[in-house]
């Protein structure tokens, strides 16, 4: 199982487009577990995301989507942690 953080705000539209493309994605991918988190919980998130928000994160290694970014996006990311990129697009 792969574990992502997506990192976003109350109020935030674009948080809320990545959360619902990221609903479609894991629709059709259930070896992923995506948990939210609203930044303005602590302080570190805040000063790390604010103007990056929504951002997508594999704490694991440490790899990031900034928005804007789509599903294939995150396929690549994911294949990328998994070790199963091919380097294209």
């Amino acid at each position: 199982m792969i574990k992502l953080i997506l990192f976003g705000t109350q109020g935030c539209h674009l948080c809320e487009q990545a959360e619902e493309m990221l609903n479609s994605y894991l629709a059709d991918n259930n070896d992923i577990e995506i948990e939210s988190i609203d930044i303005a919980e602590q302080t570190q998130w805040q000063e790390r995301y604010a103007i990056r928000i929504p951002v997508l994160l594999h704490e694991a290694s440490g790899s990031e989507l900034c928005w804007p970014f789509d599903r294939l996006d995150v396929e690549r990311l994911v294949a990328m942690i998994s070790g199963k990129y091919d380097g294209k697009r």
